[in-house]
């Protein structure tokens, strides 16, 4: 980890102090009362899994690589750094307190080839590092129940390998071939990695 990164994050090593301890059900608890609590106690640990330094250092530098244009705030890449030093103490409490709220996103219009627009929204670089981080700790749960056909927005997969795949099927003998598009399902959502992965791959 490089200096200026490492200062960056000097407020997040410092908030990690006195974490709760996790790695049990609390002692004593009717099985009912436990049972109940279960799922609470699960997104608690996702949401601790979220917020640990090394997958914040991680979503941190995605998020400074992929730059981008800034969101409804106008915070801009060069200017991230001092303001999660300022803000990350109470981004975090509200995480794992369950009351975080996003910000509004950008609406952008992007052209398409064929005529009209795509929508899109543009998070805040805060936003952006949040969902960044979530995708981290989701992905590796949600992508083994997606189909072995699936290429899209998955890690490790592109496009090329769809196209190898319906390669093996027209050399197999299949002759027949099936193109879905549901036109603007995804316009109305601002882009989030683990949203988009899950439509598209849900579908098969």
């Amino acid at each position: 980890m490089r200096d200026d990164e490492a200062e960056a994050y000097a407020s997040m090593a410092s908030s990690e102090e006195g974490r709760p301890n996790l790695s049990g059900a609390g002692s004593g608890a009717e099985s009912g009362t436990a049972a109940v609590g279960q799922p609470k106690a699960e997104a608690l640990r996702l949401m601790e899994a979220v917020v640990e330094r090394s997958n914040l250092f991680m979503a941190y530098e995605r998020v400074v690589k992929n730059k981008g244009a800034p969101g409804v705030d106008g915070l801009t890449v060069s200017e991230f750094k001092p303001w999660l030093q300022r803000h990350w103490t109470r981004l975090r409490q509200d995480l794992l307190s369950g009351v975080y709220q996003p910000e509004l996103v950008r609406k952008v219009e992007i052209p398409k080839p064929q005529g009209g627009v795509r929508i899109l929204g543009v998070p805040t670089l805060g936003d952006r590092l949040i969902q960044q981080a979530l995708n981290q700790v989701l992905q590796p749960l949600f992508d083994p129940e997606f189909s072995a056909s699936s290429f899209g927005f998955r890690p490790g997969r592109n496009a090329h390998q769809a196209v190898q795949a319906a390669q093996s099927y027209v050399a197999a003998g299949k002759r027949w071939t099936v193109d879905l598009d549901l036109e603007k399902f995804l316009d109305p959502s601002s882009y989030c990695p683990q949203t988009h992965e899950v439509v598209a791959n849900s579908m098969g």
